[in-house]
């Protein structure tokens, strides 16, 4: 494995600070009357009041997934090998505000002149409305691509290209939704010799084949 100067960007990208956007919720019940003043109560009023309160059990939806699953355990040794040649297949994880929800892998590697960077993110929601609307708004974001068929309950991926000081890098990013939880795999790549970046199609092949692998190890976890 040689050694070999990376572009400002790239370099930068070695070294992620990844913060993920915290989601908090309260889950509230009703109010409760003292044993002593529902006594005091007429029974026909307090009946009443008990039939109209919604239970506890009613407003609070179960969720498919609680947890978000080892990020770094989500993809095979045999894909990172193939997608990170001189990754370690452990990888490592990225600190998170709240691991047991949000959780990052990352796999990078120079081998020779070519580079390649891999992400893996999970991330658990409230619930499935708000997963679904944290999936359009980053499909938004990121224009251009296509639905990814098969892949959780919605899939979706894009590819870009940038240039900095002449260097190419391609990059392809894949989201997925499945119930109440997001995946969203990074997959990039540069060839410091040529200047050039991998093709479209190897990058988006290996988002999505990763990404496939992240929603089963996903799946695995289900309540």
């Amino acid at each position: 494995m040689r050694s070999f100067p990376l572009p400002i960007a790239l370099t930068a990208r070695l070294s992620p600070v990844i913060v993920l956007a915290a989601a908090g919720w309260a889950l509230s019940s009703g109010p409760m009357a003292e044993p002593e003043a529902a006594e005091k109560k007429p029974t026909g009023k307090t009946e009443t009041q008990s039939a109209s309160a919604p239970s506890q059990t009613q407003a609070q939806a179960p969720k498919t997934y609680t947890a978000a699953p080892a990020p770094c355990e989500s993809v095979t040794a045999k894909t990172v090998k193939s997608l990170v040649p001189g990754a370690k297949a452990d990888g490592k994880e990225i600190r998170s505000t709240d691991s047991e929800l949000r959780r990052t892998c990352s796999w990078n590697a120079l081998e020779g002149y070519e580079y390649r960077w891999l992400d893996v993110s999970f991330e658990v929601l409230e619930s499935e409305e708000a997963a679904e609307r944290s999936y359009q708004g980053r499909v938004e974001d990121r224009s251009g691509g296509g639905a990814v068929p098969g892949l959780g309950d919605a899939g979706y991926s894009v590819v870009n290209l940038s240039t900095e000081d002449k260097q190419q890098t391609r990059e392809g990013v894949v989201v997925a939704r499945a119930s109440n939880a997001l995946v969203v795999v990074t997959y990039n790549g540069s060839d410091f010799e040529s200047k050039k970046a991998p093709g479209t199609d190897e990058i988006n092949k290996g988002a999505i084949k990763a990404a496939k692998e992240a929603v089963a190890a996903l799946e695995k976890n289900r309540n």
